[in-house]
């Protein structure tokens, strides 16, 4: 499999990034998870949005959904037409009513704006495949319905934390992983609340006790110190760990 980041700023665009999206292409399947702000610009510099097999969303905070919407527009309105079906989107309940919202003209309109023609909204679930990619789906602990996800294909896995705390959804969907991409949102100070993000040190602590082979860190806001969650992970993990960069390519 191989993994290119769209965007890797966390909760909103940074200076040198779009929010979280990632590209994950295995067996000649193509799929998108997250499309936060900004990354169907950065998606349209490796990959014709027609040519993608399908979307999930770890949850419906926008920087993880919000260029869906430009997605619906690029599908609908591309002067070439549209080139097949209506493209497969899993994600949380209550995402149907999410993305109507989000891209209705008006908020009269906003529950009868229909959108099958571009999407086939299907749940996250236990255990899916969108062409030659297994996904599976554990939920973690985040204010709002979020999932952490892992990615097979050709007996190589991706586990990805998507937006959560420290908890048993976490270590589960991580346990043995090849490469999990976990986010790295604060300094480990004591001060911040729980259920809701990873610090740079309990990312590194999910990796060694899940016991991967690779940590990338990603989800790093413009107002925290990226070197600070390197450091962080690397005093609780000892196996390779990078901070990815926005439109970087990794093997998994």
């Amino acid at each position: 499999m191989r993994l290119t980041v769209l965007g890797c700023s966390g909760s909103v665009p940074g200076p040198d990034s779009p929010a979280s999206g990632y590209l994950v292409q295995g067996g000649g399947t193509s799929v998108a998870i997250d499309l936060g702000n900004g990354t169907l610009g950065a998606l349209q510099r490796v990959l014709d949005p027609f040519d993608l097999d399908g979307v999930v969303l770890s949850h419906l905070h926008p920087d993880h959904c919000a260029d869906v919407s430009g997605l619906i527009v690029y599908r609908r309105y591309h002067p070439a037409g549209p080139r097949c079906g209506a493209l497969p989107l899993h994600g949380p309940s209550g995402t149907v009513e999410r993305l109507r919202a989000a891209y209705a003209t008006d908020i009269d309109d906003r529950l009868v704006t229909d959108l099958s023609d571009v999407f086939d909204f299907r749940p996250v679930r236990d255990a899916f495949c969108l062409g030659a990619l297994e996904i599976g789906a554990v939920r973690v602990d985040h204010p709002c319905e979020a999932y952490g996800l892992r990615v097979r294909h050709g007996g190589r896995s991706l586990a990805f934390s998507g937006d959560t705390g420290p908890c048993v959804g976490l270590d589960a969907l991580a346990a043995g992983a090849d490469v999990l991409l976990a986010e790295a949102s604060w300094p480990h100070d004591g001060n911040r609340p729980s259920g809701v993000h990873l610090s740079g040190q309990e990312a590194g602590e999910a990796a060694a006790r899940a016991g991967v082979g690779r940590l990338l860190l990603t989800h790093v806001p413009p107002w925290t110190d990226p070197r600070q969650m390197l450091a962080e992970a690397r005093s609780a993990y000892d196996g390779p760990i990078e901070l990815v960069r926005a439109g970087a390519s990794y093997d998994v």
